[in-house]
C-alpha cells in the first residue's frame, strides 16, 4: 500500500499493550504511527498535527474516546483547509446500540477487541479510500473556484475576480498607508477593427495583450483583468500614479511592437492608458471600487494624444 507511507495515525488507548501491538501493525503497513495514552493527550497532538486516521479506545481516562470524536468533529467544522480526518473506535463492546452510540459520535468505522490484523487491514483500506475521494472532492471544488475567476478566452484574471481584489487593495493602502495605482487600457476604434477584421482577429488581439501584460507586470504582486469586453485592467499595489506611469510606458513600448497575424495579414492597434492612484490615509478610507473606477476611466478617456497617456493622483 504505496499511499500509506505520506499518512500519519494517531493512535489513543491507555492499554500500552493494545496501543503497541496496533502500532505495530499499522508500522508494517507503512504508516507514520503516533501514541497517546488518553483522550486529552490524543486531542492536544491532533490540534497540532492533523492527522488524516485516528484510532481511538472509547473507555479512556481524562477525555472517553467518544468525547474525542466529538471533540474532532468540532474542529474540522471551523477549518476549511484541513482534510477528512476518518476515525475508528476502538472497543470491547459489541452491541448494536454501541455502534449507533459511536457513529453518532462521529466514529467512520467501529473495530472490536481484540484487534484482528485483517480486520484492520480492511478497515484502513477502507479509510484511504474515503480519505483520497475527499482530497480530489476538495481539490475538484478548488480548481472550479479558481476557474470561475479567470476569463476563458485570455487566461487572465476576470472581472469578478478585480471586483473582489480591488476592494481589499485599497483597504490595505489606507490602513497602512500605502501607494495603490490602477490601468485601465482600452484600444483605438476597436469597434471598427472588430467589424472590419472579424471575430477571430479580435480574440487573437486580446489574447496576445493579455499574454503581453502578463509577462510585464509583477508575479504575485500586480494584477491582471479583462474588465470589459475590450478593455483590460491592471491593479499595481505598492505603486505610487509617477512609478504607474512609468511602468505604463514600458508596456506601452511592448503594445507597439505587438503584430496579429490572421489570414496573411499582420494588423497592428494602438492602445491608451488611464492610470489613477493614491498613496492612502485617513481619507481614503471610504475610496469605493465604483468611484476608483470613475477616476481611472476619467484618466483613460483624458489620455494625452501624443503619449497616449492619462494621470490622476488622488489627493
Amino acid at each position: 500500500m504505496d499511499t500509506t507511507t505520506k499518512h500519519k495515525v494517531l493512535v489513543a488507548d491507555d492499554n500500552k499493550l493494545i496501543r503497541n501491538m496496533v502500532a505495530d501493525m499499522l508500522t508494517a503497513l507503512g504508516f507514520n504511527v503516533f501514541e497517546a495514552e488518553d483522550g486529552k493527550q490524543a486531542l492536544d497532538m491532533y490540534r497540532l498535527n492533523r492527522f488524516p486516521i485516528v484510532i481511538t479506545d472509547w473507555v479512556m481516562p481524562v477525555m472517553s474516546g467518544l468525547e474525542l470524536c466529538q471533540a474532532i468533529r468540532a474542529d474540522k467544522g471551523n477549518l476549511t483547509d484541513a482534510g477528512y480526518t476518518y476515525i475508528i473506535m476502538l472497543t470491547s463492546r459489541d452491541t448494536k446500540n454501541d455502534t449507533i452510540v459511536a457513529l453518532d459520535a462521529g466514529a467512520d468505522e467501529y473495530l472490536v477487541k481484540p484487534v484482528h490484523k485483517p480486520e484492520l487491514h480492511a478497515r484502513i483500506r477502507t479509510a484511504m479510500r474515503i480519505i483520497e475521494l475527499e482530497a480530489f472532492r476538495v481539490a475538484h471544488i478548488d480548481q472550479l473556484q479558481k476557474a470561475s475567476l479567470i476569463d476563458v478566452l485570455t487566461g487572465v484574471h476576470n472581472r469578478k475576480f478585480m471586483e473582489e481584489r480591488l476592494p481589499l487593495e485599497i483597504k490595505r493602502a489606507s490602513r497602512y498607508q500605502r501607494a495603490l495605482s490602477v490601468m485601465l487600457i482600452g484600444f483605438d476604434q476597436i469597434d471598427t477593427f472588430r467589424k472590419e477584421k472579424g471575430v477571430f482577429a479580435m480574440e487573437k488581439l486580446l489574447q496576445s495583450t493579455a499574454s503581453l501584460l502578463r509577462d510585464a507586470v509583477r508575479k504575485e504582486v500586480d494584477w491582471v483583468a479583462r474588465w470589459t469586453d475590450a478593455r483590460f485592467l491592471v491593479l499595481l499595489p505598492e505603486t505610487d500614479v509617477g512609478d504607474a506611469c512609468t511602468v505604463a510606458k514600458r508596456i506601452k513600448l511592448r503594445m507597439n511592437q505587438q503584430v496579429i497575424e490572421v489570414e496573411n495579414e499582420s494588423l497592428k492597434v494602438l492602445a491608451l492608458y488611464g492610470i489613477a492612484g493614491f498613496v492612502g490615509d485617513e481619507s481614503k478610507r471610504e475610496m469605493s471600487l465604483d468611484t476608483m473606477m470613475q477616476y481611472v476611466q476619467q484618466a483613460l478617456e483624458n489620455a494625452d494624444a501624443e503619449t497616449r497617456l492619462g494621470c490622476i493622483r488622488l489627493g
